[in-house]
């Protein structure tokens, strides 16, 4: 008994630790990221991003809301048991985090980037150079149905979702604090594969053809 109980909390530990440092499950709860990401998918975010790797222009990010982005989603009664044991497995990275608090976007634009885009049937373009986001961008989704143009802060990075029209991204709260912008502290990690469900198991790669061409910001 006393091994077996060194082993289970042993690696409980291990888990402990490598979702505070290293991985960490979530869970998709909305369609803002169709086709890359569908409803229920579970996702592995890696923890070294931004840390020892940098973050990249079309990386796939979640990030906690910089504040009015989530509508109140409605208390689901699981019962006191159910609870404790779901918020226990949380907390130590057994069971995935609820996306109650977080959200998950593509990055298009980096600190100091100027990003626009003049509306409907107009490519996002990212300091001066049209984005082709065709490998990526949900199926009958247009590039923006909405204007915008933006220079990205300091420590801050724009994020849209992959599924245009369904998705409130930056460009719908540019009037709220950062102004529409992600505090690069308010990221949890990098999205590099999906596990679950087993018919859909893929490695999220970063379109890097989609950004080749964009230049520095000046």
């Amino acid at each position: 008994m006393r091994e077996t109980a060194i082993i289970l909390v042993s690696a409980l530990v291990l888990s402990l630790v490598v979702k505070s440092f290293l991985v960490q499950a979530f869970f998709i709860p909305s369609q803002s990221m169709h086709e890359t990401l569908v409803e229920n998918d579970r996702i592995l975010v890696s923890k070294l991003t931004p840390g020892p790797f940098d973050l990249r222009r079309g990386d796939i990010v979640v990030f906690k809301d910089p504040g009015g982005w989530l509508q109140p989603e409605p208390v689901v009664e699981r019962g006191p048991v159910v609870d404790t044991l779901t918020e226990v497995g949380t907390f130590i990275g057994l069971l995935p985090q609820d996306a109650g608090e977080h959200l998950v976007k593509r990055i298009i634009g980096l600190p100091g980037d100027h990003v626009a885009c003049a509306g409907p049937g107009e490519p996002v373009t990212v300091n001066g150079v049209a984005l082709d986001e065709t490998a990526y961008l949900a199926p009958g989704s247009v590039p923006s149905e909405r204007a915008f143009d933006v220079v990205v802060p300091e420590n801050s990075l724009w994020v849209m979702g992959d599924n245009r029209q369904h998705s409130s991204d930056s460009r719908y709260n540019q009037g709220r604090p950062g102004g529409g912008s992600v505090p690069v502290d308010n990221v949890v990690g990098m999205a590099f594969v999906t596990v679950w469900p087993l018919d859909r198991t893929t490695v999220l790669r970063n379109p890097t053809e989609t950004f080749a061409n964009v230049p520095d910001p000046a």
